[in-house]
């Protein structure tokens, strides 16, 4: 099930002069590809491919159908902690399958603040129900600090008068 956040909000973002970037900006820089799983393969064969492309997250598929998200948190409190055993349990009994996203057209900003209010890493991009992305805390901080970055030198640039 998806779970949209952004009517909800109260982020205390205020829109600045300069234009925010949003997450289908941040796509376009990162790219859209997003790796997945299947409900049914085991949780061993999900963490290894993790492990294999250096990630923290897979959406969980059914066919075309988003129908859940497992992190390495998922892991860690639904099979190591409990005992369960890797290569037994199928993805289906530790994935989060109310699934927390954001949009394309929503803010970096907004982005950040929907994973600081629900606790989560990482965020599919939906459009028209659709899967069209996945961000990461460190996608967005990544982001925010080049564009703070941008700013600084140009009010340098400014202040100097080298502009």
């Amino acid at each position: 099930m998806l779970v949209d956040q952004s009517s909800n909000l109260n982020i205390g973002f205020h829109r600045k002069l300069r234009h925010m970037a949003t997450i289908r900006q941040l796509l376009d820089k990162k790219g859209h590809a997003v790796l997945s799983v299947r409900s049914d393969e085991t949780v061993y064969d999900a963490i290894k491919k993790m492990a294999d492309k250096n990630v923290g997250s897979l959406v969980v598929m059914e066919g075309d159908k988003l129908v859940g998200i497992m992190t390495e948190r998922h892991y860690a409190r639904n099979v190591f902690l409990k005992g369960r055993a890797s290569p037994t349990t199928p993805v289906r009994d530790i994935m989060e399958p109310n699934i927390v996203f954001v949009r394309p057209d929503q803010s970096v900003e907004e982005g950040m603040a929907i994973m600081t209010e629900k606790a989560v890493r990482h965020l599919p991009v939906i459009e028209h129900g659709n899967l069209v992305g996945i961000v990461s805390i460190g996608d967005l901080v990544k982001d925010t600090i080049s564009d703070q970055t941008f700013v600084i030198e140009q009010l340098v640039q400014f202040i100097h008068g080298t502009r």
